[in-house]
């Protein structure tokens, strides 16, 4: 079975993905795939039921790889659709819950996607480990590199993982080791956007205040989302280094998961500072 490191390289890589879409066959060297009456395509039960995780497992991957998974023919059949397909063939009709309105479709290929991206089965695992086979994916001198950069990645991430049991934070430390891995494989990082980190200027600028604003609204709106931050988390928030006038500081930084605390702050805050209207594209 492949290690953690040859793991990294499907999962972080949407280029290794990509290079190994075509390779359905594996599915059948790691288990028997039962698909629809009409021997190409499975629904979300089926997909879940193969790779031995729970139904909302693959709705969770479908909905933060959506793009990809759709690039290798994933596709939601609805209302006049998805009867046209039903009934195409008698024992598909059959397939289905007779209150079913919609349907999600998985093709071999968007299968395979999976198990490229799964994490948590080991039939998945198993998948991988077929996919990585070095004399079919890449030559020995790609795969050396490859896996060397998931060394370094992995070695990143579980130092990453300790600072996070340390202080707590682990949409923070989620965002950052996701940035890491990608960024080690070469690739542009996939991170859900409410793991997308911010702070108070950023925040502020989001909002338009007025520069000669930004110190004193800075100080209140931080004190304000800091003292709601521990309230919610019982912890302190992360604090990172960034340039302020020059000077490089310590300053909290959160995730857009916790946005709200920054809306419940301002509406006590703002009402001490005027805003401007930001307005998306060219001038009226």
């Amino acid at each position: 079975m492949a290690d953690l490191s040859q793991d990294l390289v499907l999962t972080e890589s949407r280029t290794m993905r990509a290079q190994t879409a075509d390779r359905v066959d594996v599915l059948d060297k790691v288990k028997a795939l039962s698909l629809l009456p009409d021997g190409i395509h499975a629904t979300t039960e089926i997909v879940a039921s193969f790779y031995g995780v729970g139904i909302e497992a693959i709705k969770s991957l479908v909905k933060d790889h959506r793009a990809e998974l759709t690039e290798n023919d994933y596709r939601v059949l609805r209302g006049a659709d998805f009867r046209e397909f039903a009934g195409s063939q008698e024992d598909l009709a059959n397939a289905f819950d007779s209150k079913a309105r919609s349907v999600a479709l998985f093709t071999r290929r968007t299968i395979l996607n999976v198990g490229q991206l799964l994490t948590e089965s080991e039939v998945a695992r198993q998948v991988r480990t077929y996919l990585l086979d070095v004399e079919e994916l890449a030559t020995p001198e790609q795969k050396a590199t490859a896996i060397e950069k998931a060394a370094e990645a992995e070695a990143q991430l579980r130092a990453i993982e300790v600072l996070a049991r340390i202080d707590g934070n682990t949409s923070y430390a989620r965002s950052i080791s996701r940035h890491i891995a990608a960024r080690m494989l070469g690739e542009e990082p996939e991170i859900d956007p409410a793991d997308v980190t911010i702070t108070c200027d950023e925040y502020l600028t989001e909002k338009g205040v007025a520069t000669s604003d930004l110190g004193s609204a800075r100080t209140r709106l931080g004190r304000a989302v800091a003292a709601l931050y521990r309230a919610r988390h019982n912890r302190e928030p992360q604090k990172i280094k960034r340039p302020i006038h020059g000077v490089h500081r310590e300053v909290a930084v959160y995730t857009r998961r916790d946005i709200d605390l920054f809306d419940k702050a301002w509406a006590e805050v703002g009402r001490h500072y005027s805003v401007q209207t930001i307005i998306s594209g060219s001038a009226a």
